[in-house]
């Protein structure tokens, strides 16, 4: 690792030298700790560990000294996703010409790291390499691939993901934005909802059900005429990442923007399946930044005349947490190596999302109560953590369409409809 990781029994140091009575010291909460307690990635491949790290010292270095108050302030730091393509953070282990091979499990860890570091940044990720950039490497022409998968890698172009519908969230497979053939192209007609990047300029990938009633994708320039992008505001959760809601009124796309391979609903749902374990592996980010910064405050902060850490009931919050994380740490990494040996179910990856978003949901919300007062500051992580997993909680599918897959792959009966 290039970031210094101080051991456990280290931290104890952290809480000498406080000065007593009414002034509270400033706390050190944002130190990379490297939670394992399972030892989990001990034994990573060095490529994979390398873009870790690469990941790691990236939040540590430039992420964590600015991201509070562009989350604060509901700005977008444009620089920091394309400094994410420079190191080569965005792909999500997809492959691309000219570009180094970057694994699934490597993937999953850049996915964990970025996510430690912020939510949005996270979000990022997940748009621009997980769905955009995945949707044009599954579904779209030799062509299409060679023109965009490297701008969209390296992050000098903005890639957006344009399914949800304001009225089609958890039934997307009902959406009725419509495509219908015109001379030399197609012309788009609908609405879009919570589209991250569908504002900031670049190409969004348009989902739309044809005139043979299956759903076919799109690649539309957001400067066409006719699309309108408004970025929703009043957010509480992501708030470093620009979602829009988009209007389509007669957008013309040319023939050869159409993804050849995206002919149905059932290839959307590729893109949708190969982006959930990402989730599970974000929300393994989201829990260890709650985790640490939980054990680096019950070190320094001190009350009734010794640290929080000195008390039984702390202890025993820490150790729940810990072994929260520990789950999820094991399950991302079985469910990746099942990924990269093809054999990961679509039961299974929800599986990793309804178990993982629901545990860091109770790290997050031990650690904000552990914190007390000061678990509700920006400033120290938590807060902007918690509500940042509501989201990933939420997106690529919620908890009951979650439960819904894997009751079905337990019962052999689907209760969707």
């Amino acid at each position: 690792m290039t970031t210094s990781l101080p051991s456990p029994a280290s931290l104890t140091d952290l809480s000498v030298g406080f000065p007593d009575g009414t002034i509270e010291p400033e706390y050190e909460v944002k130190l990379a700790l490297d939670p394992d307690p399972a030892s989990v990635f001990t034994h990573l491949e060095p490529e994979d560990r390398a873009y870790w790290s690469r990941a790691r010292a990236f939040v540590q270095d430039e992420v964590l000294n600015v991201i509070d108050t562009y989350w604060d302030r509901g700005d977008y730091p444009l620089h920091l996703v394309r400094k994410m393509g420079e190191l080569d953070l965005l792909r999500d282990g997809i492959s691309v010409d000219g570009f180094p091979p970057m694994s699934k499990m490597a993937a999953g860890l850049v996915n964990m790291e970025i996510s430690r570091g912020d939510g949005s940044l996270g979000t990022v990720l997940a748009v621009q390499g997980g769905l955009a950039l995945r949707s044009i490497a599954l579904c779209g022409s030799e062509e299409q691939k060679l023109r965009l998968l490297p701008v969209l890698a390296r992050g000098e172009e903005y890639g957006a993901f344009a399914l949800t519908e304001p009225t089609h969230g958890s039934d997307s497979v009902a959406l009725e934005t419509t495509a219908v053939r015109t001379e030399g192209g197609i012309l788009l007609n609908g609405e879009k909802k919570w589209i991250g990047n569908g504002s900031i300029g670049g190409t969004t990938v348009v989902w739309a059900r044809a005139e043979d009633q299956q759903v076919h994708g799109y690649l539309v320039q957001q400067d066409s005429p006719g699309y309108t992008a408004t970025t929703i505001d009043g957010k509480a959760s992501l708030r470093a990442i620009w979602q829009a809601h988009i209007r389509l009124e007669n957008v013309f796309v040319r023939a050869e923007d159409e993804l050849p391979g995206a002919r149905s609903f059932k290839d959307t749902a590729r893109v949708l399946l190969a982006t959930r374990l990402g989730v599970a592996w974000s929300a393994v980010g989201h829990a260890a930044a709650c985790y640490e910064t939980a054990v680096q405050y019950a070190a320094q902060r001190k009350q009734f005349g010794r640290p929080l850490a000195a008390s039984q009931i702390v202890q025993e919050r820490l150790a729940r947490m810990q072994s929260e994380l520990a789950t999820m740490q094991l399950m991302v990494v079985q469910m990746t190596r099942l990924d990269e040996a093809k054999a990961l179910s679509p039961a299974q990856a929800s599986l990793a999302k309804f178990t993982c978003t629901r545990t860091a949901r109770s790290i997050a919300a031990n650690a904000r109560d552990l914190l007390g007062g000061n678990g509700i500051l920006v400033g120290n992580r938590v807060a902007r953590h918690m509500a940042d997993i509501e989201a990933i909680h939420t997106y690529e599918g919620t908890e009951t369409v979650q439960a819904l897959i894997i009751g079905r792959s337990i019962t052999g009966i689907s209760a969707f409809n």
